[in-house]
């Protein structure tokens, strides 16, 4: 059974795609898509990453249903980041 939604995709292009969702009653995965793996160094015993594997009961194929224009730079929002501790950002308080 296929379990379609769509989403908007910004790589490589701006566009709305049809793709399917996870069963959310998979005793595999728990409705995650996929089962993580953590793994370590083999000289040293310590943590070096994660693997991830899809579960069989999700499969990642999607579909373009819309190419979305994209905006022109003077519309594009400009994220800029801001200081918590400055005297113009959220508290001026130092962390305890």
């Amino acid at each position: 059974m296929v379990r379609l939604r769509i989403q908007r995709a910004t790589w490589p292009r701006p566009a709305l795609i049809l793709t399917d969702t996870p069963r959310p009653d998979c005793t595999e995965c728990d409705g995650v898509g996929g089962i993580e793996h953590d793994y370590g160094d083999y000289e040293t015993g310590e943590y070096a990453g994660t693997d991830w594997e899809p579960c069989p009961c999700w499969t990642e194929r999607r579909m373009v249903l819309l190419p979305l224009p994209r905006l022109p730079r003077w519309m594009r929002r400009r994220h800029r980041v801001r200081d918590p501790w400055a005297s113009h950002g959220y508290s001026n308080e130092p962390p305890f």
